[in-house]
């Protein structure tokens, strides 16, 4: 995971907050406060892309994963019909570090532990974090990893993210997503799991001949996983190797 696998737009327009407002996740209310952590969905409340969002002067910073960024414009721009917004690339880079923010960074919502973004005219030079291991280790999920086409995102995490305002009203999948938060327990979603041994990305993971999920990103002896709840247990396997829920 780099700096550089990051798509910045620029949203501009009278429309720009009243547009967002209808289709993403969390509150356009909340973006004086800095960034703002969202996703789109489809319909039926599935996920298609997460993203941050920015005060830009009278513009809108949009800073989404690279491989989802074609798709997302696209998706925007189908749902923009009249109205007054425009959406272009720039090339603006992602900078990210640790400690108080720049005046032009602000910090990363979805915790304090990963740190402040700010968008900049030039690359950031390569640093040595591993990003993978801080997600793993603060139960965060990926783009084009632990989230995609089939997730849900309060199964993803969301809510612990300040990725979704339930009080914010109508946004594209909004009905499922409230009916997830208020009606169900959630049964399957992503966890930290402990492991020993060697298993890819993908590998199925089973208790008593049961699947009961599948192992995702790793870093150590820790893994994220999506999993089904009420058959996780200390003593997992995913192909040789080992896991254990809790980690």
């Amino acid at each position: 995971m780099s700096t550089s696998d990051r798509s910045i737009f620029r949203l501009t327009g009278s429309d720009t907050e009243s547009f967002l407002q209808g289709l993403i996740t969390n509150d356009m209310t909340h973006l004086t406060d800095g960034l703002l952590y969202a996703a789109i969905l489809t319909p039926q409340g599935k996920y298609l892309a997460d993203f941050f969002l920015k005060r830009d002067g009278d513009a809108v910073l949009l800073d989404a994963d690279a491989a989802q960024a074609p798709a997302l414009q696209q998706r925007l721009t189908m749902y923009k019909l009249r109205a007054d917004i425009s959406i272009e690339p720039t090339k603006l880079y992602l900078h990210r570090g640790f400690g108080d923010a720049p005046g032009d960074g602000a910090a990363d919502p979805r915790t304090s532990a990963l740190g402040w973004r700010a968008y900049r005219d030039t690359p950031q030079s390569d640093d040595v974090v591993d990003w993978t291991a801080l997600y793993v280790d603060n139960h965060i999920p990926n783009a084009g990893l632990e989230l995609d086409q089939n997730s849900f995102i309060l199964e993803m995490g969301f809510e612990r993210l300040n990725g979704v305002d339930f009080k914010k009203g109508c946004y594209v999948g909004q009905e499922v997503t409230a009916r997830m938060k208020h009606k169900t327990e959630l049964r399957k979603g992503l966890a930290v799991v402990g492991i020993d041994g060697e298993a890819p990305f993908g590998t199925p993971i089973q208790h008593n001949d049961k699947a009961v999920g599948t192992l995702l990103s790793r870093a150590g002896d820790k893994a994220l996983a999506y999993l089904r709840y009420d058959r996780a247990s200390e003593d997992m396997t995913a192909g040789d190797a080992k896991i254990r829920y809790p980690a």
